[in-house]
């Protein structure tokens, strides 16, 4: 966890680097299978190719991520003239809690949420949705804002940025491996070849799902209790975080399909018509994430 004030979380930090290890294991196996498999196959000239595949994808995804993450939601960085009201928020926010003030994003749309994103708490950024701005007061906003700070003063941003990258590589390989593999050629040694690839990639796309669907779901309770605890005001994030469901759930399917790409950092769950299983859920169940709100209210003996 990065040194800010706010609340370390002991388990946050285990779960980070226990997933981070299982990651990286899965990391080298999957670039040894394809680094084997492309060198019996294509020789020198394939193992180079697989190798620069598997270490640019990772560092690219990681070193842009922030840039990416505004892109997909088509938000634009806003200057202090711009936005008064919420840069004032963040530089408050940022100063009780001891740490760098990330760049602020403003996304046009009327779906209400926000997300933090980036590969350090220096080079981070905090992105909120017009629809967020129009429907929660000062007070909310600022719960919510202390929640996706808090985010990145844990670096689970970063880490939920890397394992994700894992299973878009493995996607990629699949198709690319189906090209490249097959396609050149037609002998059963490249048969061989390319099946082990479609099959390692399956599994390391679903473990690498189960990783970090678990984290995330534990992330954004932390994150809740974090951001609370800075602002002593948990009552306006669990408020927030009640209207901001029930408006998540009017919003169009065709408009949540769209943020699908940035969906497991939102605030609030981007939930979809068919989606019922929590097992495959980002988010905890809002009723857990009240429930602890609540409980944080009555310690601090908030009014």
């Amino acid at each position: 966890m990065a040194r800010s004030r706010f609340r370390s979380d002991r388990g946050l930090t285990l779960r980070m680097g226990g997933v981070s290890f299982a990651l990286g294991l899965l990391y080298v196996a999957f670039g040894a299978v394809l680094i084997s498999v492309f060198f019996n196959g294509g020789g020198v000239g394939g193992g180079v190719i697989a190798l620069a595949i598997v270490l640019g994808m990772a560092w690219s995804q990681w070193y842009f991520s922030d840039t990416l993450a505004l892109k997909s939601m088509r938000a634009k960085v806003v200057e202090p003239h711009q936005a008064p009201e919420l840069h004032a928020m963040i530089d408050r926010l940022c100063a009780l809690a001891d740490m760098p003030k990330p760049r602020v994003a403003v996304a046009e749309t009327d779906i209400p949420n926000a997300f933090a994103t980036g590969r350090t708490p220096s080079h981070s950024a905090v992105c909120v949705t017009t629809g967020i701005l129009q429907r929660l007061t000062a007070e909310e906003l600022e719960g919510v804002l202390a929640h996706e700070l808090a985010h990145v003063a844990n670096r689970d941003v970063t880490v939920m940025t890397v394992a994700s990258t894992l299973g878009l590589l493995a996607g990629f390989i699949t198709r690319w491996g189906m090209y490249l593999g097959m396609g050149r050629s037609r002998d059963r040694n490249g048969a061989v070849g390319f099946l082990i690839v479609f099959l390692v990639s399956i599994v390391v796309y679903a473990i690498s799902f189960v990783l970090t669907r678990s984290l995330s779901r534990y992330r954004e309770l932390s994150a809740d209790r974090s951001g609370a605890y800075i602002t002593g005001k948990p009552s306006q994030l669990a408020s927030a975080l009640s209207k901001i469901s029930g408006d998540m759930a009017r919003i169009p399917s065709k408009d949540l399909r769209d943020t699908g790409a940035v969906s497991a950092f939102f605030f609030a769950p981007a939930l979809n018509r068919d989606s019922v299983s929590a097992m495959f859920s980002t988010h905890p169940p809002l009723e857990k994430r009240i429930a602890q709100l609540q409980q944080i209210s009555r310690e601090l003996g908030e009014h």
